[in-house]
């Protein structure tokens, strides 16, 4: 008799969980809002970083996908997650897509869908300003560098013949180590460089022209929505037609050259 009691129990516990479930789908219905869970890691300037909020997020990454999530009509959720732990996050369903400065390669294509190139990056060397022994890659043989752990800078770094590399944990950390002599030249993505020496106004570090790398850009997505692979890349294509793709651009490079 217990038994049957407590199945009983389960059965209207289960029933009550379910109308409350359904009572909130109904209201989200509702509301017609269509929230965008976007993954981040906020530690890239200029591409995402947080503002004077923790809980604030800018740069040009941030102002590119709350452009297009107006654009497809949903409301933008950003979420902070370190950089190792996003496309896990996607997998797993927490989050819907990302933007985070990501190189679209093979090996991420294996486990997540991209959208459209958004930017296309490179690596480039920034050394003191006086410094005119460091002229493009191939002067870097031996040489002190520095670069954040776990990206595509350091991982071109090793192969430099001879070099001392130096992984630090942000590109913000590489400045400040090239700033104090440590090294004799730092390896980033290019507009992280070129942002830097604009933001700071420091004179006394400059940015070769030669790119090592051609890196693009692209939003992840899970791999089994094709559905909103296409509505990111309508969206993107949108805004690249009607101009406000390059008005973000400016605030954050400046004009297109």
């Amino acid at each position: 008799m217990s038994k049957k009691i407590l199945v009983l129990c389960m059965s209207v516990l289960l029933a009550v969980m379910a109308l409350a479930a359904g009572c909130g789908s109904d209201k989200k219905a509702a509301d017609g809002e269509k929230v965008l869970k976007v993954g981040t890691n906020a530690d890239f300037a200029p591409f995402e970083f947080q503002g004077a909020d923790a809980n604030a997020y800018e740069g040009f990454d941030m102002d590119l996908i709350r452009a297009i999530g107006k654009e497809m009509g949903y409301k933008v959720e950003i979420n902070n997650v370190a950089f190792d732990g996003l496309i896990p996050s996607l997998e797993a369903g927490n989050i819907d897509v990302i933007i985070s400065g990501m190189t679209i390669n093979d090996e991420r294509k294996k486990k997540v869908l991209f959208s459209d190139s958004y930017y296309k990056s490179g690596l480039s060397i920034m050394v003191a300003k006086d410094n005119e022994a460091i002229k493009g890659f191939k002067d870097l043989k031996g040489k002190k560098i520095a670069v954040q752990i776990g990206t595509t800078s350091a991982a071109e770094a090793k192969k430099i013949e001879g070099a001392q590399v130096k992984e630090l944990n942000s590109s913000a950390d590489t400045f400040i180590e090239l700033a104090a002599k440590g090294v004799d030249a730092v390896i980033n993505d290019r507009p992280v460089n070129d942002r830097y020496i604009v933001e700071s106004k420091n004179d006394n570090v400059k940015t070769l022209s030669e790119l090592l790398t051609s890196e693009d850009y692209g939003i992840a997505i899970n791999m089994k929505n094709t559905e909103l692979q296409g509505q990111v890349n309508a969206a993107l294509k949108k805004l690249k037609e009607n101009g406000e793709y390059d008005k973000i651009y400016a605030k954050w490079f400046g004009e297109k050259k």
